[in-house]
């Protein structure tokens, strides 16, 4: 396991034990969207930031990572689906571990939806795909989801803690769950999982204020950091978004003190 402890460093910071990792694999689900047009763009302006890693498909290393400017983590994502397909929640297998490990990568990811009609053969995946990294020290990352039809509410915490606890059963290095609202319901997540978890960030938000809450929140209650997309990537300023994240999870900043340093970048008074 020593390829793991060293990849893993490159992905989780050696002190805080915490990470921030911005998440640019939208473009097979999704397609091009703001944000993620010049992806290069991207990836420059959240390394700049100081965030820890960025995650795509094997196509962001072929057309965008570590082109120029500073050095940031590379996470590869295994799965996919698309908005097109007649069930997204599908997830299914579009890469290898062996692959990523010769394009590179610092770690892989794969996404799981439980509650899903196709949660039986995602989860054979998941073990499979746990398996084959334990084989090669590389380090996984689980995205783990709980939609389908018996979920009401993908947030509630009984089911976002059991998601958790299954990527630590299945033997995923580090786990990505939807925040449950509060730090009181979050705590439960983090205690019952023995892996780090970190928190997504779901659809665009309001505010930037609504995100940092949201962030300072998840770290109180023993979160590991965040894996957010649109909500960095598509803010009015990138880096400086990533830096103000990045106080919060590493510096223990309070919102307040994050929301300053985009007030900063900004030049503007308040930040919203």
């Amino acid at each position: 396991m020593i390829g793991k402890n060293v990849r893993m460093e490159r992905i989780l910071d050696r002190a805080t034990r915490r990470t921030v990792v911005v998440p640019m694999d939208h473009g097979v689900s999704v397609g091009p969207i703001p944000g993620l047009i010049d992806m290069g763009k991207a990836v420059d302006s959240i390394a700049s930031g100081g965030a820890n890693a960025v995650l795509g498909h094997v196509g962001l290393p072929l057309h965008g990572h570590r082109r120029y400017g500073k050095d940031v983590g590379l996470i590869l994502h295994l799965s996919a689906s698309t908005s097109l397909g007649p069930d997204p929640n599908e997830k299914v297998l579009v890469s290898t571990v062996e692959r990523c490990i010769k394009m590179g990568a610092d770690a892989v990811s794969m996404h799981v939806n439980l509650g899903a009609e196709t949660e039986e053969k995602m989860l054979g995946d998941l073990g499979r795909v746990s398996l084959s990294c334990m084989d090669w020290g590389m380090p996984l990352l689980a995205m783990m989801y709980c939609r389908g039809p018996k979920i009401k509410n993908e947030y509630d915490v009984k089911v976002v803690k059991h998601a958790a606890r299954v990527a630590s059963e299945l033997g995923a290095d580090i786990v990505k769950v939807n925040y449950t609202g509060s730090p009181d319901s979050f705590v439960e997540v983090t205690e019952g999982c023995s892996i780090p978890v970190v928190i997504a960030g779901g659809e665009k938000m309001e505010t930037v204020k609504q995100v940092l809450q949201m962030v300072k929140g998840s770290i109180d209650a023993g979160g590991a950091g965040v894996s957010i997309g649109r909500n960095v990537f598509q803010a009015k300023n990138v880096e400086n978004m990533v830096s103000a994240i990045s106080a919060i999870v590493h510096q223990n900043a309070s919102v307040n003190e994050a929301l300053k340093i985009l007030e900063k970048g900004s030049g503007k008074k308040k930040a919203k």
